[in-house]
């Protein structure tokens, strides 16, 4: 959010209004002037704030995104590799692959399974 800069004698003069709008009525003088001048410190302090605010909330942003990136960069799944291919390159000899011997049953054995004993 942008705010508007405040002019140099802005809050003087509300502060001025406010107060007359109470009863107290600020008359020229010392006093008066020391008034005013800590206004204008405050408004001079107000809109060096908002302009420092919006530098840091767009350097924050800008570092944001790149955490982002390297986030991303570290997460994101790899990419297969290139050079691998279903079908060998043209001019090479498609090689049989052997085919897989069939497995022989298991023998039985000969031998009568031992009984457990009964206790």
């Amino acid at each position: 959010m942008i705010m508007s800069k405040i002019d140099k004698d802005e809050l003087f003069q509300h502060l001025s209004g406010y107060l007359k709008a109470k009863g107290v009525e600020l008359q020229e003088g010392s006093y008066t002037r020391r008034i005013q001048q800590g206004c204008n410190l405050m408004a001079e302090t107000v809109n060096r704030s908002q302009s420092a605010l919006q530098a840091a909330k767009t350097e924050v942003g800008k570092r944001l995104d790149q955490v982002r990136q390297v986030i991303h960069e570290k997460t994101a799944p790899t990419p297969p590799p290139a050079n691998v291919q279903s079908d060998p390159p043209a001019g090479e000899a498609k090689t049989a692959s052997p085919k897989p011997k069939a497995k022989k049953p298991a023998a039985r054995s000969t031998k009568p399974a031992k009984r457990k004993s009964r206790a």
